[in-house]
């Protein structure tokens, strides 16, 4: 089945799409297969044009440059229709975005307009050098120059979709000898090298179908054709690309949430007793999202930190008072209310930063401040 290409968030091919995907989610769920149709779909309705202009420096990405308020229009309605593809669609996009704000025209040229039509895919694996095994004395993902390149050796933890991935955007630290230095690499690597390996997928409590998993590289070699930044001290911090825990992440939970609401709101039809709670937690929603426009309109009203914790606090209530409100029913597999749940836990644990965690404890453990709000 085909889509109408997207070209707004008020287009009717925005909820055309959104209504296929939401009929897929359950039993992609339940399967654990690649969503390779649901994304297959996304790429013909053009939403992979969304994140990137039509041209960098006179040279064609092919996208439509949609403004920072509509991609979060977008991201919204994804999410409610199905978050696992929308997930894998954010880590696509950083894929990209990381590309295009690089200094390696060559490669931007090459790459970003198959990137953006949904020809080939592509994916991240930087969270080693943001907020995963950061603890660790020895850097997980090494690179050594080489004669013809960098030289990386080690693994990424948590790859999304590195097994079907072309290219996968990954960092890794400078290596002196035995010992790291404070410099690091950015570099878009070709999966078709023999060095690069995907592991199997890891079984997750939810979103267990993007695939995501460790992926090793033993002694590949990046040359400068590939290389996207560095060698730099905090190379994460180069170009323009969002950060963790921006508001890129708060969007896909509160689009979750509202699918929760949702239901909600249909099953009050017929009961009348759900109608208050139901009500109340759409009137959160509402003043959250207003919040979230601000901030992706360059005038926030709160802080990224307390966004993500209201986001974060929001999504779980919701989906839990959505199985409360579909019984016994919620609570069987295949049923979304109960998928809906597991997947809400994802945002406790995904590029979550410290202050937010604290801020969830406070809160599971009764002793929240809004102090945070600023």
């Amino acid at each position: 089945m085909s889509i109408d290409r997207i070209t707004s968030p008020d287009s009717p091919a925005l909820a055309d799409l959104c209504a296929q995907l939401a009929a897929k989610a359950d039993a992609a769920d339940l399967s654990g297969a690649w969503p390779a149709e649901q994304l297959r779909l996304c790429g013909e309705a053009g939403v992979y044009e969304w994140f990137l202009p039509e041209a960098i420096n006179g040279q064609y990405c092919g996208g439509q440059d949609w403004s920072d308020l509509d991609v979060v229009r977008g991201y919204l309605a994804l999410a409610a229709a199905d978050l696992t593809t929308t997930f894998i669609i954010t880590q696509r996009t950083g894929a990209c975005r990381r590309v295009a704000a690089g200094e390696n025209d060559e490669l931007k040229s090459r790459v970003l307009p198959m990137l953006t039509s949904g020809e080939n895919f592509a994916t991240v694996g930087i969270s080693h050098l943001t907020t995963s095994h950061r603890h660790l004395k020895k850097p997980v993902l090494t690179a050594t120059q080489g004669p013809s390149g960098w030289v990386l050796n080690g693994f990424s933890p948590w790859v999304t979709g590195g097994d079907h991935a072309r290219c996968i955007l990954t960092g890794a630290v400078v290596m002196d000898g035995d010992e790291p230095t404070n410099e690091q690499i950015l570099a878009f690597v070709p999966t078709s090298d023999a060095g690069v390996r995907a592991d199997e997928p890891a079984k997750l409590v939810g979103l267990s179908h993007s695939h995501t998993g460790r992926v090793f590289f033993d002694g590949v070699t990046v040359s400068d054709e590939w290389l996207v930044a560095g060698p730099l001290e905090n190379v994460m911090a180069a170009g323009r690309a969002s950060r963790p825990g921006g508001h890129e992440t708060s969007t896909l939970a509160l689009g979750l949430a509202s699918a929760a609401i949702d239901y909600m709101k249909q099953e009050s039809l017929q009961r009348e007793e759900l109608r208050e709670s139901q009500e109340a937690l759409a009137a959160e929603l509402a003043g959250v999202v207003e919040d979230l426009m601000s901030v992706a309109q360059g005038e926030a009203r709160c802080s990224n930190e307390w966004l993500r914790q209201q986001a974060n606090s929001l999504v779980l209530r919701t989906t839990q008072a959505a199985l409360a409100a579909a019984k016994g029913a919620g609570y069987l597999a295949g049923h979304p209310v109960g998928r809906w749940c597991r997947e809400a836990l994802f945002f406790l644990v995904w590029s979550c930063p410290q202050p937010v965690m604290n801020a969830n404890l406070c809160e599971l453990a009764g002793l929240w401040d809004e102090d945070i709000r600023l």
